[in-house]
């Protein structure tokens, strides 16, 4: 993050910068807890009911600017539609307790979201945070790998560019694109975590 930003940011209390000491709780090499949440229409999704596939979780927050960063870039929804195109499933989380940022009614979220361009397969409401907290999630972007199996490979930031500056996606090591080529090519992940970055998670 640029030197003068950070003080402001951090003033206004809507960011959690996360050093080397803030990790995931889940520990990739290990099966993903299963889950259930619903998107705006009540449809009920299970994570267990995708194995077979990769499967790919973003937490977010619409309000963030660290993920607006990924998405007013169009980075996030290039992710999203190349590995769709190649058979992954994407499901974007809310972990955002009602009345908090980033919170709104499930189908304000989705047009939210739609209205932004994602081609996410679910935007999903977590907002009592069981999920989020299971999983680890501190931060939004905040990403999660999980293989055919149902094994976690990767935890952590979608890239090396821990900023709020648009220009900075260019150029950056994206840690999904590089774990998920990996993977899918048999290949051992590289970097299966790294410390997430962005606002903290409004449990």
């Amino acid at each position: 993050m640029k030197a003068q930003l950070l003080p402001s940011l951090l003033a206004a209390g809507l960011f959690l910068f996360t050093g080397v000491s803030a990790r995931a709780e889940v520990t990739p090499g290990q099966p993903a807890p299963d889950f259930t949440l619903q998107d705006s229409q009540g449809s009920p999704y299970t994570l267990s009911a995708q194995k077979g596939h990769y499967v790919v979780l973003e937490w977010f927050n619409v309000e963030c600017p660290f993920v607006r960063k990924h998405y007013d870039s169009s980075n996030m929804q290039v992710l999203q539609r190349t590995w769709r195109d190649r058979g992954v499933v994407w499901w974007s989380i809310s972990s955002s307790a009602k009345g908090k940022q980033g919170s709104y009614a499930a189908a304000e979220l989705e047009h939210k979201m739609r209205n932004a361009g994602s081609s996410a397969a679910a935007v999903l409401k977590d907002e009592d945070g069981v999920v989020g907290k299971e999983y680890g999630a501190k931060t939004t972007p905040s990403m999660f790998i999980i293989d055919p199996e149902g094994v976690v490979i990767y935890a952590g930031a979608i890239d090396d560019k821990p900023s709020v500056d648009k220009a900075d996606v260019k150029g950056a090591l994206n840690y999904v694109t590089q774990a998920l080529t990996e993977a899918m090519a048999g290949k051992p992940v590289s970097v299966s975590s790294v410390p997430s970055y962005g606002c903290s998670v409004k449990y």
